[in-house]
Formats: structure tokens, sequence, C-alpha cells
């Protein structure tokens, strides 16, 4: 089966390299201003900033550094919003295996939104998707979905305010609005948004519309149209764009959406964290198994010997543990500028740098972990009740 969504880019040597951005897969080295324009997304500017500053008190740095950068129809939301038309939110996970540090940065983030606006929270759990899409068993699946719903728990999301939807659970709420999504969707379309041929599975095709679903139904539920706002990394665009088109027609609005970009592997600054790769930091990783990882795969930007390095420094830009603590495990600007510094200048080693992330990632881990424990205990509050 082949997925449509690749862009090639011109490397400065002109040599050609290919990258790759479906719902399912990331490979190569992102252009991300190439994908503004193609995936026709707009860049989140000061602007725009200063108007969510104006809400929030403050910005997260996921924001203040780029790491969300694009959206869609934002200040339309803002305007509702405003206007007392307060939003809710929509985010999710497929069950496919265990969490990743590279999952969790949307969650942090659509948290810090559920706090700053006091909005609903709808986490759907697509129990279905990577049994129609990947080689794995369903009953696999329905064991990594507890598994994961003890990581997003764990995040601390208000529970009075968030409601997990599981697609076979909620069946009974979510498709016979999928079907009216459905109606409107032509297998041309779907060809079109995700280059299926023909041995896609007909699960495949329709999934799409029980994906759409999230965007609308509290709306149905609660019989006013309510703005939606979708945090989600820019792999997961076309499905959206798919929503953003067929719901007008169904009478609800667009759903507004704000895209990141990805956390990187450890291995290099190409593509996306996955578990299937070399070095993945999952969630539930020991400090020894931390430590390892990052000391044997975390890719570097500093020089093949010490002395050179003092002599001619390091590259942050390409450093994939300065990345990480730029991305999310340093949220203060003027330490995370001191190491650039330091590290551009050779003052800060290689082994240093990993050193300071190493700390970082397991006293966080350390906090998630024992939220975790205690985590099973909630699952039923958080279950939306049929």
């Amino acid at each position: 089966m082949v997925k449509k969504e690749s862009k090639e880019v011109k490397e400065k040597d002109g040599k050609s390299q290919e990258f790759k951005i479906t719902p399912w897969e990331v490979k190569g080295e992102i252009d991300y201003e190439k994908l503004v324009k193609e995936f026709g997304v707009s860049k989140i500017d000061n602007k725009l900033l200063e108007r969510i500053k104006k809400h929030t008190g403050e910005l997260h740095p996921m924001l203040r550094r780029g790491l969300f950068f694009a959206h869609r129809d934002l200040n339309w939301l803002l305007d509702e919003y405003e206007k007392g038309n307060k939003f809710f939110l929509y985010t999710g996970r497929a069950p496919s295996g265990l969490i990743h540090i590279g999952h969790i940065f949307v969650w942090e983030f659509t948290k810090w939104l559920q706090d700053k606006f006091d909005v609903e929270l709808w986490f759907q759990f697509p129990n279905e998707e990577k049994f129609l899409f990947k080689d794995i068993s369903y009953e696999k699946v329905q064991e990594y979905l507890k598994d994961n719903m003890l990581d997003v728990i764990a995040l601390g999301f208000d529970e009075k305010k968030t409601h997990f939807l599981i697609d076979t659970k909620h069946a009974n709420l979510m498709y016979p609005e999928a079907c009216k999504v459905a109606k409107k969707i032509t297998f041309s379309m779907v060809k079109s948004s995700f280059g299926f041929d023909n041995e896609a599975n007909i699960g495949e095709i329709f999934y799409t519309a029980m994906q759409a679903v999230p965007a609308f139904l509290p709306s149905v539920l609660k019989g006013k149209k309510i703005p939606c706002l979708i945090p989600h990394a820019v792999d997961q665009d076309p499905h959206f764009r798919l929503t953003r088109d067929i719901l007008p027609k169904l009478g609800h609005y667009k759903p507004a959406s704000i895209q990141c970009s990805f956390i990187p592997p450890l291995t290099g600054i190409a593509g996306k964290m996955d578990s299937s790769k070399e070095g993945a930091i999952f969630m539930t990783d020991s400090p020894e198994e931390v430590e390892t990882k990052i000391k044997k795969y975390a890719f570097s930007g500093g020089q093949p010997t010490i002395a050179e390095h003092r002599q001619k420094g390091g590259n942050p830009d390409i450093d994939v543990s300065f990345q990480y603590l730029k991305m999310f495990f340093e949220p203060d600007d003027k330490k995370l500028q001191k190491i650039h510094d330091d590290y551009k200048s050779g003052k800060l080693l290689t082994s240093e740098l990993k050193e300071i992330l190493i700390e970082k990632i397991n006293a966080f881990l350390k906090e998630h972990q024992k939220r975790r424990g205690q985590a099973e205990k909630q699952i039923e509050k958080f279950v939306l009740k049929d």
C-alpha cells in the first residue's frame, strides 16, 4: 500500500533527499517551511502569540521556541472564545506499543491549554486503528490500550474535564455520527488524501470517519455548536483536512488545529522518535536504561576529540541532547541559552551535555512513574460513561 504525502527537497550540494510524512510514517529530514506551503497551514506569528498570551498570562516554552509552529483557524477560535463560546480540546492516541517521550509533548501542551483556558478535553483512543493498519493483533492492541491510558492519566489532566473516548467501547455514540461523515467522503477523496491503492482494506478506508467524530461529538451531545481545537503533530494533518472539508456539510464548525514539529529519534535529527527504532526513551524506563540509551545513541553535534571541541565548539542545532532540552526538558530560557552558548564555544563537552539531559529526563520520569503507579485506580473516572 502506497501512502501519498511524500515530499522531496534539494540539498545544497544539488542532491535530492526525500522525506515522507503520512499519519503512519515519518522519515527523512523534514523541511517545515515547505510543509507549511504544501499542507496549506498558517505559521504562528508574533501577533498570534501575543493574542494567546493575553488569555494565558504566559507562553508555553513549546510556543516560545516554535515547536508548535503552525495552525488552522486559531484566530477564529479565539474570536469565539472572546465572545463566550468556549472551545473544547481533542487529541488522542492509537494504542500500538509503549508510550515514549516523543508521544507526550503534544499531551503536555494540551494539558497546559486545558489549564489556561479552563476547557474540556476529549481524548480519543482509536483501539482499532493500528489493528487495521499494522501487523498487530486486535488482542494485543487492547493490552496496550490500558497501559497507554495510565501514561495519559499520569500527566495530570483534570479528571472532571477530561473524557476518554474508546472507539469500540463507545461505538454506540460514535458509529452513527461516523456514518454521517462517511457518506460525505468518497473513495476518491480518501485515495487522494492518503494515497491508498486497491489493496487497502475497507477498515482503513472507513477509519478517518471515526477519527472525525470527536471533533463534533460534544456539539451533538450538548445540542449546540461548540468550537474544537485539535493539538497534533503535523503528520496527522491529512485526517483533519478531510474533517474540515466534511463537517460544514453536516452543520458543524470546522475544527481549528495547532500543529507541532517532531521530536527526533536519539540517533539523529531526521524523522521522529519511533517505538521501533533504537534508543526510544519510554515512560517506564529505569534511570539506568535512560543513561545507557542517551550515552550510546544520542547523536552528537560535538567534535571528534576533546581538544578539537574546545577549539571549534559544538553544533547545538544538530545535537539531539540539546534539541531535547530545547523542546521540553529545560523550560528556563536563560539556562537553555547558557547551555547553548557553552556548547557552541567548546566550554561544555558532549559528555557533559548528555549528563544534563540524563538528569533532566530521569527527574521527570521519576515523578511521572510515581503518578503512573496510582493511575490504574483512576481509569474509570476518565472513561466517558455510556
